[in-house]
């Protein structure tokens, strides 16, 4: 893959239209300006119409994946990304990887960085909107309390590809939104990515209802917020693995509470 990755240079924004405090100089988002390559509205269209088949792929019950056991449900969690992500090398050739940078350093610690933030952000904001609304729990992250330890290692190996489709889930139509409002509705590049990072996070939240009881508060607040800050990861360093890192890591330490608590109580 890395030999596919787009040159940095070719997708520097040459205006002064920028977050120059957080954004890298010298670097820009790729496709909603034609670089590296130039995607349509209707090839967006297109992209966005892959994402949603991937998501009610993943989300739909279906008995061949769902207890074929865990190699089958891991596919299926897998196909979850791979689906957008041909329907993106099918308009963008051999620039699909233009969402993809090579892993330095100081990404790992921006994974870090975010990860922590986002943990802070969502028990704050969690536990404003628990005492003045309620919440409900997911029952599989609660479930994993009384797992056996071979069961808890499958859960966390199939949250990696579920976690990287929702990245993928995530930065499509953050990428497709900015295109829509700086090319098509010429609105300034700043505004144009406040609008698809709030409106991409806000379609993030609500692909969680059925998680989350339909509780549209906690979704939209909790879950919103949440991903605003993830996406975040990628407004800074234009890099998918660095989000995906930072949601892993995020992720990961709220699974490992209830098993904790859990062996703390039985010990």
């Amino acid at each position: 893959m890395q030999n596919n990755i787009a040159d940095n240079k070719n997708l520097t924004h040459k205006s002064q239209d920028r977050f120059n405090k957080f954004e890298y100089p010298n670097d820009d988002f790729p496709y909603y300006n034609g670089l590296p390559i130039k995607i349509s509205g209707w090839q967006w269209l297109f992209v966005v119409g892959m994402v949603a088949v991937g998501f009610l792929f993943f989300m739909t019950p279906i008995s061949f994946f769902d207890k074929g056991g865990f190699y089958m449900q891991f596919l299926k969690a897998v196909l979850f990304f791979v689906i957008p992500l041909v329907g993106l090398a099918i308009v963008a050739k051999k620039y699909w990887t233009a969402i993809f940078r090579k892993v330095k350093g100081k990404d790992v610690l921006w994974m870090f960085g975010f990860a922590f933030l986002n943990l802070v952000v969502t028990m704050l904001v969690g536990f404003l909107v628990k005492a003045l609304f309620g919440v409900a729990s997911n029952a599989g992250v609660a479930g994993l309390a009384t797992q056996t330890r071979s069961e808890q290692i499958e859960f966390f190996l199939k949250s990696m590809p579920s976690l990287f489709g929702e990245e993928v889930l995530t930065i499509l139509p953050f990428l497709a939104l900015m295109y829509m409002f700086s090319s098509k509705m010429k609105l300034s590049r700043k505004t144009s990515i406040i609008l698809a990072w709030l409106i991409s996070a806000l379609i993030f939240g609500l692909a969680h209802l059925s998680t989350y009881n339909w509780n549209f508060i906690q979704c939209i607040v909790i879950i919103g917020s949440a991903r605003l800050v993830l996406t975040l990861a990628y407004i800074k360093t234009k890099n998918i693995w660095v989000s995906f890192g930072a949601h892993i890591i995020n992720d990961w330490i709220l699974f490992l509470i209830p098993i904790l608590i859990a062996t703390m109580a039985a010990s």
